[in-house]
């Protein structure tokens, strides 16, 4: 089933072109993230999706409703970067206050709130106010508001800012909870370590429209980024070697050859060493997606 698609969608503010002919489709129990430079039109998107922005043209489909549908929203859960909680609020009420927004039953909300306090790591912090949380806490209250009604789709803008490594790798485990329960999750993140490790496929935009969607590895295709430790490189030797790929990199002793293909190692490791060169290293890397993400921008007008 398709959780999220747009066919078209634009949204134009004046003689600015926000987002162009978005074509987007997520399916159920899919990570997706959602990566772009700032102003390429991921937050207007967000908010065309939430039915917070009314498109210029196109359509938007959202867990098969119109976007803002009331039916649509209360089976999704969102949070978006920039918050604002109520200070004088604790986090139990904070909760609270969200679940019978959303008309849970009361006895649904006493034994669904300490349990996701326990999930985001703030089960000791359940009577203490808001306006003592410290960004991260923030963060993670936060979350849990977005799970708050087990929604079948979780929009996450930015979920890891202001946390610290054991932070953000426990949203990553949550993450992963989420997917293994058949939760589908709209994940946008600068920090693009994260998405890698987190999401199952990604797209990417410029300038509102979509440059490269796919997995890492249909975005990376063969590309291998090979590391090589060698002594003896003369220049009859790296000229030959451009006969697989590219060279970057070049020092003394060590280089950075890029090739289409991982099957080009054998005959790279096989030209060094009759041409004399002692070889001490040869690794093959795959394209990070932050890589990636920077060759799809130059690569882009």
């Amino acid at each position: 089933m398709t959780v999220i698609e747009t066919t078209a969608l634009s949204k134009v503010y004046g003689r600015t072109v926000a987002v162009d002919r978005l074509d987007l489709s997520v399916e159920r129990g899919e990570v997706l993230g959602f990566l772009g430079p700032n102003g390429a039109g991921k937050t207007t998107t967000v908010n065309m999706l939430l039915g917070l922005a009314h498109p210029t043209s196109g359509q938007a489909r959202i867990l098969d409703r119109p976007p803002g549908d009331p039916a649509a929203m209360a089976r999704l859960g969102f949070l978006p970067e920039h918050f604002s909680f109520h200070p004088w609020l604790t986090a139990l009420e904070f909760l609270d206050l969200h679940g019978r927004l959303y008309a849970m039953p009361p006895e649904r909300r006493r034994q669904r709130i300490p349990r996701l306090l326990e999930q985001v790591g703030l089960a000791r912090w359940g009577h203490t106010r808001l306006e003592k949380f410290s960004k991260g806490m923030l963060q993670r209250i936060g979350l849990a508001q977005a799970l708050l009604n087990e929604p079948e789709l979780v929009i996450l803008d930015e979920p890891t800012s202001g946390l610290d490594p054991m932070g953000r790798r426990e949203v990553r485990f949550l993450i992963r909870e989420l997917r293994g329960a058949g939760v589908t999750i709209f994940l946008n993140s600068h920090l693009l370590g994260e998405v890698e490790a987190a999401c199952d496929r990604v797209v990417i935009i410029k300038q509102g429209r979509v440059i490269r969607t796919g997995t890492l590895e249909e975005l990376a295709g063969q590309t291998v980024e090979i590391q090589v430790r060698a002594t003896g490189l003369t220049p009859d030797l790296l000229e030959g070697l451009t006969r697989w790929g590219s060279l970057s990199a070049v020092e003394t002793d060590r280089l950075t050859l890029v090739v289409a293909d991982e099957n080009a190692l054998p005959a790279v490791a096989q030209w060094l060493v009759s041409g004399g060169a002692q070889l001490y290293e040869l690794s093959p890397r795959r394209l990070s997606l932050e890589e990636l993400f920077v060759r799809a921008m130059d690569e882009t007008p």
